[in-house]
């Protein structure tokens, strides 16, 4: 079903979240500019954008900092008003969007937006790329007793939720989200998520392997 997306949107900039399509969301709206905004989307379309802050934020966070100008559109879908003003709500991820003009007259960030599609019209992954994403979900979910709830929801999914759950559930710096966010399409996606998690993999072997020659060392002084 194809959503209507205002050319003006509120603005989410958060430090360390980035929301994928067809993701769910859960977030607690605490600051009084926020909660304005939860207010104000309540009465319209319920859409707001999710942005990632660029680093440097906590220096002007009150001030507009910077934000990465490709982020995702977000439908409130479920919202608890708590007794202290405080929100607690649930986005799902609708599109990409990238940011043409950012607007400063309301307590919160608005902007112009343009809607980003991936450059498929049906998102689907080749073969190679599929069978390397089912091994790692063999190998970092399956192996590991790793949500195991969303196992069972991955080997139903289509290809497109299959990615984004993979890059929103993995453990990856919020850089490293944004990086796989702004992929022209699924395959590149999977390329990169299968390339930063080998390099996780990789530097993790190589620090195991660190600290067993050092505990080998302290056990034999004659071996350094």
């Amino acid at each position: 079903m194809r959503v209507y997306i205002p050319q003006i949107i509120p603005i989410f900039p958060l430090p360390n979240v980035v929301l994928f399509p067809k993701i769910h969301l859960p977030l607690h709206i605490f600051e009084p500019r926020y909660r304005e905004m939860v207010q104000d989307i309540l009465k319209g379309d319920r859409l707001l954008g999710i942005a990632l802050l660029k680093e440097g934020w906590e220096q002007g966070y009150y001030q507009n900092p910077g934000i990465h100008p490709l982020g995702c559109i977000g439908k409130l879908i479920g919202y608890q008003a708590l007794e202290d003003g405080r929100y607690n709500v649930i986005l799902s991820g609708l599109t990409r969007y990238r940011i043409k003009e950012e607007f400063h007259d309301k307590p919160y960030r608005q902007a112009w937006v343009k809607p980003l599609a991936f450059t498929e019209k049906t998102p689907t992954l080749n073969p190679k790329n599929r069978h390397q994403i089912d091994r790692l979900i063999q190998t970092h979910l399956k192996a590991r007793g790793s949500f195991p709830q969303l196992v069972t929801m991955l080997e139903k999914a289509d290809d497109e939720t299959l990615i984004h759950a993979l890059c929103a559930c993995l453990t990856l710096t919020p850089l490293e989200k944004q990086f796989l966010l702004e992929s022209e399409d699924i395959n590149q996606q999977s390329r990169r998520l299968l390339e930063l998690i080998k390099m996780k993999d990789d530097n993790e072997k190589n620090e195991k392997e660190v600290k067993r020659q050092l505990f080998e060392s302290e056990e034999d002084p004659g071996i350094l």
